[in-house]
C-alpha cells in the first residue's frame, strides 16, 4: 500500500511543475500560458520568485504589525482591567445596597428604635424621632441605590 502511495506521488509531481510557455499570436501581442498554444511556436520560459523574506519592506511591514499587535494587546488589557475594576465597583455597590435594604426592612418591622447611652444602656426613642429616623434612612436607600 505505501509503495503504490509512493508511485502516485512521483507521477504526481511532474504534472503539477508545469512550465510557462510565451508565444507571439497574429497581431503581435505576447501571451503567456501553462500550456503552448496548438497553432504558434512556443518558448517554455523559467520563472524565478523572489524570496518572500529578503525583502526589506516585508520586513518593515511586519514589524509594524507586530507593534500593532502588541498595542493592540496592551489596550485589551487595560480595557479588560478597567471592566474588572468597574465590575468589583458594582458588586461592592450591590452589597451596601442589600445590606442598606435590610437593615430599612428590619426598621419597618420593630415597633421602637433606640440607642445606647454612654452607660451602654438602650434608650428609646420618641414617636417623632422614631419617624424621622425611618423617613431619612428611605431617603438614604432611594438615595444610594435608587430603590
Amino acid at each position: 500500500m505505501k509503495g503504490l502511495l509512493l508511485i502516485l506521488c512521483l507521477l504526481i509531481t511532474p504534472i503539477t511543475q508545469a512550465g510557462t510557455y510565451r508565444w507571439v499570436d497574429e497581431n503581435g501581442q505576447t501571451h503567456f500560458g501553462d500550456r503552448p498554444p496548438a497553432n504558434a511556436a512556443s518558448d517554455e520560459v523559467e520563472l524565478k520568485a523572489p524570496a518572500p523574506s529578503s525583502d526589506a519592506d516585508a520586513r518593515a511591514r511586519k514589524q509594524r504589525m507586530n507593534e500593532f499587535l502588541e498595542q493592540t494587546e496592551q489596550e485589551r488589557a487595560v480595557r479588560n482591567e478597567a471592566n474588572a475594576k468597574q465590575e468589583a465597583q458594582a458588586a461592592k455597590h450591590e452589597a451596601r445596597c442589600q445590606a442598606l435594604k435590610a437593615r430599612l426592612k428590619y426598621l419597618k418591622s420593630v415597633s421602637g428604635i433606640y440607642r445606647l447611652n454612654n452607660d451602654g444602656e438602650r434608650v428609646f426613642v420618641d414617636d417623632e424621632e422614631n419617624e424621622r429616623i425611618r423617613r431619612e434612612f428611605r431617603a438614604r436607600v432611594k438615595r444610594e441605590c435608587g430603590a
